[in-house]
This record gives structure tokens, C-alpha cells and sequence, in this order.
């Protein structure tokens, strides 16, 4: 007797060309070299590329019309706010938020928060989130049949300290299908979130893990088109920040502003 294969459910958020992977593969590349062209013809052309045809579902997350200025003292009135205290030493851990430990690859995350003269900035809230060891967010419209971890929630918050430093204890997520295209998978990765000092100042961005085989299929990853920004995403194996039959360590230092600013998902490009 032979097993069927179990067909994945449908899903609405799917792309209408389902293009292949080799097609979306070929299309980055030809949109990298378009773009490396440009910019050496003497057109500035931003970090990130807003309207990226590989990313199929991008027209609908940039604007389509021309930007409106909003009272930002208005937007602060109905925003989230925060304040040292509100902040637990304990929410920096990811694994330990349950009644168990999750399952996967305990790793510890610690970096530096700094300006582009290199100075730290402390008391900032940097939060994290992420999907589980098997590429599963605890999110209703996250229904790809990977299991949920009960003893995983997957978000974290703390603060940096006044050398900038922030540190997280977590497991390393899995990769996880999308529906850009026929068969997309995304490289493994963690959110993270810099509050700033107000919520109109919030700058997002994400951490990779060196050597993962997607990023060169991930159209995501590749609407940062520049080698060295996509480099400055991916954390860093450092083994002195291991503990020994505990964790591995990687460092993500993220940088604000300047020339060497990490990347963000900022609205301004």
C-alpha cells in the first residue's frame, strides 16, 4: 500500500500567476542588474525597492497615491506608549513564558543599538516576534499545516541598557511557505521592532541566520538589491555568547541612521 500525498490547503492570499520558482528566481536577478545599471548611470536609486514585480503581492503594501502630512501630536493621542517600568526583566525570554520549554534550538540574540557616529542608544524598547521551530505563527491566518508549539507564543520585549546592549533568549524559527509563488518558501527570521521615543518614530526590520539556501529565492530579502545591505540582516554566529549544553549566539547589531544604517521598513522609500 502507498501513502497519498496530503494537498496543502488552498489558500486566498495566493498569488492569481502562481509563477514557478525559477521564473521568480530569474526575474530578481534581471531586476538586479536593472537596478545596479541605473544607479551606475548616476540615478540614486534607495536601498529597497517598494514596487518589486517578483514580490507579486507589493503593489498592495506601498502607497499608490501621494503621501499626507498628519498632526503627529494627534497620532500620539491614539498610539501605544510605554514607559521602563511597563517592561519585565522576564519578557526577554522567550522560552521560559509557559509551563514548558519550546521545542527547537534554544540561541541567545544580543546586539547594540547605535547612531551613524556610533554612539549607543539607550532605553530604547526593542521588541521581537517570530514564528515557531517549525514555521508557524500563533496567528489566524496562519493555517499552513505546521504544528503550534503550546509552550511558544513567539514575541519578546526589552530594553537597551545605557552601552545600547539588548539581549533576547529564544529558539531559532523555521522557514515557512508563502503563496508569492508556486512552492515559496521564506528564509528564517526574527522581527524586530525599535520603539524610538514615540510611535511615529517606530523603524522595523528583520534578522536572517548565515548560510540559509532561500535567500537567493526570497523575493522579500531581495527587494534589498545592494549585497552589502542584505549582508548587514543577517546575524552573526558568535560563539562567545553561547552557554555550554544551552544556547548558541548570534549578534545583530542595528544601526539607526547614516550611511551604515541597518535596513527598515521605513516609509520614506
Amino acid at each position: 500500500m502507498t501513502a497519498e500525498a496530503i494537498a496543502p490547503p488552498v489558500n486566498s492570499l495566493a498569488a492569481p500567476d502562481r509563477a514557478s520558482q525559477r521564473e521568480i528566481t530569474a526575474e530578481i536577478g534581471e531586476l538586479h542588474a536593472a537596478l545596479e545599471q541605473r544607479e551606475r548611470s548616476g540615478e540614486a536609486i534607495p536601498s529597497t525597492v517598494i514596487d518589486f514585480p517578483a514580490y507579486r503581492s507589493s503593489i498592495l503594501r506601498h502607497p499608490t497615491k501621494n503621501l499626507k502630512l498628519v498632526d503627529p501630536e494627534t497620532v500620539e493621542l491614539l498610539s501605544p506608549a510605554f514607559g521602563q517600568r511597563d517592561v519585565g526583566a522576564v519578557e526577554s525570554d522567550l522560552t521560559i513564558q509557559h509551563a514548558g520549554e519550546p521545542l527547537g534550538e534554544r540561541l541567545t540574540v544580543r546586539g547594540r543599538l547605535t547612531d551613524s557616529w556610533g554612539r549607543p542608544v539607550p532605553n530604547q524598547l526593542i521588541e521581537i516576534w517570530q514564528a515557531n521551530s517549525a514555521g508557524r505563527y500563533i496567528h489566524q491566518r496562519d493555517q499552513h499545516p505546521a504544528p503550534l508549539d503550546p509552550n511558544f507564543t513567539g514575541a519578546g520585549r526589552a530594553i537597551t541598557d545605557d552601552a545600547g546592549e539588548y539581549a533576547f533568549t529564544t529558539i531559532k524559527p523555521g522557514p515557512y511557505p508563502w503563496k508569492n509563488h508556486v512552492n515559496a518558501w521564506r528564509p528564517a527570521h526574527i522581527h524586530f521592532s525599535v520603539f524610538g521615543s514615540s510611535f511615529t518614530q517606530r523603524l522595523v526590520t528583520q534578522m536572517y541566520f548565515p548560510g540559509d539556501p532561500l535567500f537567493a529565492l526570497d523575493p522579500i530579502f531581495n527587494t534589498i538589491w545592494r549585497q552589502k545591505d542584505r549582508d548587514a540582516l543577517i546575524g552573526v554566529y558568535d560563539h562567545d555568547l553561547t552557554s555550554e549544553e544551552w544556547a548558541t549566539g548570534y549578534r545583530f547589531d542595528i544601526v539607526v541612521d547614516g550611511p551604515d544604517a541597518t535596513w527598515f521598513e521605513n516609509e520614506g522609500e
